[in-house]
């Protein structure tokens, strides 16, 4: 019953989030697996506004806004039917981002414990860590640039 009280709190706009979100999830998971991350990006591309690769104005309201679209998404993995990992996680952080023409970009980090490789991806937007916490840089040595793709016209 809480939780039905704190999703009816929720404006038409953030539920409307939410819902793409744990919608979008299940569908990021299975792009990675059948085509893989750039493929994936290429296609979600494909529906992202052409306007909203051009760099918009950073602004503090612009970054409060990201946060709470990377904390609707965090909701989405936590309430939905679908266990994300941190790549399908931020795959989808990154498409609704840039549907709302907010500029981001997918990092990858890895490192090695116990003889073991992991790798870690998260996103930022002007530098700040949305979806993990602020030491994820120290935890994970990123990859030099953000993974992207490179399409006629679009990036």
């Amino acid at each position: 019953m809480k939780k039905l009280r704190k999703l009816l709190r929720l404006s038409r706009g953030e539920r409307w989030t939410l819902a793409l979100a744990m919608i979008l999830l299940p569908l990021t998971a299975l792009a990675l697996r059948l085509i893989g991350l750039r493929r994936s990006q290429r296609i979600f591309s494909l529906f992202i506004p052409r306007d909203s690769v051009r760099k918009t104005e950073r602004s503090e309201a612009s970054l409060a806004q990201a946060l709470h679209i990377s904390h609707l998404v965090n909701l989405a993995v936590r309430h939905g039917v679908f266990p994300a990992n941190c790549l399908q996680r931020s795959l989808a952080l990154w498409w609704l981002l840039r549907r709302r023409r907010i500029q981001n970009e997918l990092k990858v980090g890895t490192r090695k414990v116990s003889g073991r490789f992991e790798a870690h991806a998260w996103i930022e937007v002007d530098g700040v860590v949305l979806n993990d916490s602020d030491d994820v840089r120290l935890r994970y040595a990123p990859f030099d640039r953000a993974v992207t793709f490179i399409r006629a016209g679009r990036q």
